[in-house]
């Protein structure tokens, strides 16, 4: 693990006329209450985890069945549409028949727009690009959504969707952020509090250090900003994202946003060049340290989780992954990672 750098910003942040992560879990909460699905999922120690990466703990915030969805990514898109259906009044399941939401995926963030949409009535439309696989397409399909394929890539899908948005007059509901589109990202984002405020009612104390795996950056954002908000200084915020897709520690590095090129990362949720404006703004504040991860260190890592009986994805186990493959936080080291998804990463 050769690229490691401690952020410069730390405690002051980049400027970035962009709006920081909200704390503002209550109203998340309150919403979420509100539906059927939801419960806060387990948080639970692996003392075999520990004992491997020679730390005193490692605690999991464990997402792999998060409202059915298998991921966090549950707690966002689908926060933005009940609000936009709380909004509206009246027969809440049926408040958003005449919207459409339109996005791009990578992966977890389309499933939560087509479960919301379906939950309110809305239409759901999900631009994949030609590098996801058709059985991602066929779950989206089968949770209400209609699919397009267009884009070598992340991005150029996620063009092709801002393009038929503007087109067609169509909510583009993205779970990133840039200049000129910060409002619902920031409200997917705050979704993710929602998490994060599970974790600090379920932890009697803070963690030494806390990993947290990155694409475009939107739940390590949030969840350290609350992480910051309630435990303080304190606690060491590790970022881990693929050294294929080094969008934030380049992004630091050079301290404004920075566009990255690599090849497609087995971490597939995580393959993303270009960070979030927003959680950009908020990690340049928040984190302590940015790694990266190569795809020899990611799979031995999963291996390694799940010969520990912790299954999860490449994407999901990012964090742990980079723990056992020596990153150095010492003996005495309490570990909060969060396992993002379940063992699938198609």
């Amino acid at each position: 693990m050769a690229n490691i750098l401690q952020n410069p910003w730390r405690g002051r942040g980049l400027d970035l006329k962009a709006p920081m992560p909200s704390v503002e879990a209550q109203s998340v909460l309150d919403l979420l209450g509100r539906c059927p699905v939801y419960a806060a999922t387990p948080l639970f120690a692996v003392p075999e985890l520990a004992r491997r990466a020679q730390v005193s703990e490692v605690w999991v915030k464990d997402e792999r069945d998060r409202m059915g969805l298998g991921s966090f990514k549950a707690l966002g898109a689908a926060h933005v549409i009940a609000r936009a259906a709380a909004a509206r009044g009246g027969d809440i399941k049926h408040a958003l028949a005449d919207r459409c939401f339109v996005t791009a995926s990578a992966g977890n963030h389309g499933l939560s727009v087509a479960a919301g949409a379906a939950q309110f009535g809305a239409r759901a439309i999900v631009y994949l690009a030609t590098t996801v696989p058709d059985s991602f397409a066929d779950r989206l399909r089968a949770k209400g959504a209609e699919v397009v394929v267009e884009g070598a890539d992340y991005a150029a899908s996620m063009a092709a969707a801002e393009a038929a948005a503007e087109a067609h007059g169509w909510t583009l509901l993205s779970d990133s952020s840039w200049p000129g589109y910060v409002d619902l990202p920031g409200q997917v984002m705050q979704g993710y509090l929602a998490l994060a405020a599970e974790v600090t009612s379920q932890l009697e104390e803070p963690p030494t250090h806390i990993l947290l795996q990155a694409g475009v950056g939107g739940l390590a954002a949030a969840a350290a900003a609350w992480f910051r908000h309630t435990w303080g200084r304190g606690p060491q915020i590790i970022v881990v994202e693929p050294d294929a897709a080094p969008a934030l520690i380049e992004s630091i590095r050079a301290g404004k946003v920075v566009e990255t090129q690599g090849p497609v990362s087995a971490m597939g949720r995580l393959d993303c060049k270009t960070p979030s404006l927003i959680a950009l703004n908020g990690l340049a504040r928040d984190a302590d340290v940015f790694v990266t991860l190569s795809e020899v260190e990611a799979a031995e890592g999963i291996a390694a989780l799940a010969a520990c009986g912790v299954a999860t994805s490449p994407s999901g186990g990012a964090g742990l992954a980079a723990m056992l493959a020596g990153l150095e936080i010492g003996a005495e080291a309490r570990v909060l990672a969060i396992l993002s998804e379940g063992a699938t990463d198609d």
